[in-house]
């Protein structure tokens, strides 16, 4: 009886050792991507920004929203996609709560009538992957806290990044693709200079 208790405890010893040890990933750098209406000042949005988000480094070129008509009765036509680089490195779990933050930016900035002008998604860039943070649940979303789910939006494959199936039509277009690339390659930058 003795030599099974003593195999057990063999066992047991190297399956703790093969166990995965818990570890924190590097941090993420940050990104707001917006649409906005045509006649609405996106300076002011470029203000609020830089005050409640951080310094915006770069953004994308600026293209007109045409994936979808979801938006088009709240905010009015025509409206318009740009995302902005920030220069905010955030741990990873830190997204709800900015996202929970971009939600009040909208209601306390944006919003006239009761109809949002300006859409800001915040979501942030590792080396694998872009992240997105959302408050609509569906099949391929994570629930991270707080009524905010998350989904990779976009994937790094043979040198760049590229599509899922869900992948929101505007995310997949040579702009937002150009952007996020050029993103990745400065959050490298930083990991490389051992800034991360």
């Amino acid at each position: 009886m003795g030599q099974y208790i003593m195999r057990l405890k063999d066992i047991l010893s190297g399956e703790k050792d093969k166990m995965g040890k818990i570890s924190f990933p590097d941090r993420a750098i940050l990104f707001c991507g917006i649409l906005y209406n045509k006649n609405f000042d996106l300076k002011k949005v470029e203000e609020i920004l830089a005050r409640y988000f951080g310094k915006i480094i770069f953004s994308s070129s600026k293209f007109e929203f045409t994936e979808t008509d979801y938006y088009n009765e709240e905010m009015g036509e025509p409206i318009f996609r740009i995302f902005y680089a920030i220069d905010k490195l955030i741990e990873q779990d830190k997204i709800i709560e900015l996202k929970l933050l971009s939600n009040k930016l909208e209601d306390e900035y944006f919003t006239i009538n009761s109809k949002r002008k300006v859409n800001i998604d915040p979501g942030y860039v590792t080396k694998a992957k872009v992240v997105l943070p959302t408050t609509k649940n569906f099949q391929h979303r994570i629930y991270m806290g707080k009524g905010i789910f998350a989904e990779v939006t976009l994937r790094w494959r043979k040198g760049s990044f590229t599509e899922w199936e869900w992948t929101f039509k505007d995310y997949r277009r040579k702009e937002s693709i150009e952007f996020f690339n050029k993103l990745r390659e400065y959050y490298s930058n930083l990991k490389s200079s051992g800034k991360i």
